[in-house]
């Protein structure tokens, strides 16, 4: 008998006909002796239009009264769901992120996660009850106010449960077969992976890839749960993240992994270029102090050569688009003790991430990315490497090509037809 831990996305609870079916699947595994504690989202758009209720409201709704609103939307999908489970003949009980013991700090509308005690949890598995979880929510340590977790909350929710209960197994259920090589949506000849590391995973992540958010990877990989991401809408074995090897004895027996996992994308960032800095010691680390002050946190950097005549040169930095206005706003307060003459601001850029561990030992990776990007006739603005990644900006309306030629040009295409998104939106 394993402890298992599923958490269902949106679109996998969109609508009545679609709670049933979870809740078939989530009886099948309990009638197979399996301990399940279940994690789940809100309804389909439910949370985007209970943010829209609020701005009809109040322009500027109050983060904590924003977070007792939003928190409605999974306290509904889960009393359905245990209903839906309860008429199969299982007994089940829902519980608020509260209730199960999800301790966060005070921080409104991204809380991170303390601590998990999950009492409630280990009592109800104990009387032979499937335990049905509020994702995305939960409490602050030292007001006790309700807390929202930020985008993917019901992913590291599930993750943090799976942790804290010592689960077998964290079953992330969305609307796609598992991990890909790149988007379904844009690559229809995208490959299904059926095994994956932490690391590979967490570059992907946090490069777009939006099946697993990131900090769900981060304390999957901190505590060393399986995470297997499958689709509610198929009985399809999905992929496995993990750095656990693939036999018992210590990976014997393994084949070398692929040299490259994956390519992501993210068409959610902005650039931003601070024109005229001084070229002196100090004037860098001031510009990124007064961003940092303004909560707004920096992906990609780029400083240009410094112009001999002037003795000035331009910074860029890249950052998430929606937290341009705070950072322009911020730069431009301080623009007289920093000393720049400009700024601009391009929220029409888009980010290509290549992934792989295989990168680290296997020369020419670089040359063979770049070719199929001047193959393809894409201009490259910024470039950042890690160990196991290659990222570029370029123009939002040449991503969707740029992710396809890079796709092909290391063979990650496949002639089956493996890339299904069966909710629409590819998570």
């Amino acid at each position: 008998m394993a402890l298992i831990v599923q958490k269902y996305g949106g679109s996998s609870v969109a609508n009545a006909e679609s709670i049933k079916r979870v809740a078939k699947r989530i009886t099948e595994a309990k009638r197979a002796g399996d301990d399940v504690v279940v994690v789940v989202s809100a309804m389909g758009d439910t949370t985007d239009e209970l943010l829209d209720l609020a701005h009809e409201i109040s322009p500027v709704p109050p983060n904590r009264e924003l977070d007792m609103l939003l928190t409605a939307g999974e306290r509904i999908s889960m009393a359905l769901l245990a209903m839906a489970i309860a008429n199969l003949g299982v007994e089940a009980r829902s519980f608020t992120g509260s209730q199960a013991g999800v301790i966060t700090d005070d921080v409104h509308g991204r809380a991170r996660i303390i601590d998990v005690t999950p009492g409630r949890i280990r009592s109800a598995l104990e009387d032979g009850a499937v335990a049905v979880v509020a994702g995305f929510q939960g409490v602050a340590q030292n007001s006790k106010d309700i807390t929202t977790l930020g985008r993917g909350g019901s992913d590291t929710t599930a993750v943090a449960l799976a942790a804290a209960l010592g689960a077998d197994v964290c079953e992330i259920y969305t609307d796609v077969d598992g991990v890909f090589t790149a988007d379904p949506r844009i690559a229809r000849s995208a490959r299904k992976i059926d095994r994956i590391s932490y690391d590979e995973m967490l570059e992907l992540a946090a490069s777009g890839a939006k099946v697993l958010a990131v900090r769900c990877v981060e304390y999957a990989r901190r505590y060393g749960v399986p995470v297997h991401v499958r689709s509610s809408f198929s009985g399809r074995t999905g992929t496995l993240v993990t750095d656990a090897p693939t036999s018992a004895q210590d990976g014997e027996g393994q084949m070398e992994q692929p040299i490259i996992a994956g390519v992501a994308h993210d068409r959610s960032e902005a650039k931003i270029t601070v024109v005229g800095v001084p070229d002196v010691p100090g004037k860098a680390a001031r510009i990124f102090e007064v961003v940092a002050s303004a909560g707004v946190n920096i992906d990609m950097i780029v400083q240009n050569v410094s112009e001999a005549a002037t003795g000035k040169t331009d910074i860029s930095f890249t950052l998430p688009a929606t937290d341009g206005v705070k950072a322009t706003t911020s730069l431009t307060t301080h623009q007289s003790d920093i000393g720049f003459a400009s700024l601009q601001f391009d929220d029409t850029i888009g980010k290509l991430s290549l992934v792989g561990a295989g990168m680290r030992s296997h020369p020419g990776v670089s040359a063979q990315f770049f070719a199929a990007l001047s193959g393809a006739g894409i201009n490259i603005e910024m470039i950042s490497t890690s160990e196991i990644r290659i990222s570029v900006v370029t123009r939002a309306d040449s991503l969707d090509d740029a992710v396809r030629a890079v796709h092909t040009a290391f063979n990650l295409d496949t002639t089956a037809d493996e890339a299904v998104v069966y909710g629409g939106t590819g998570r």
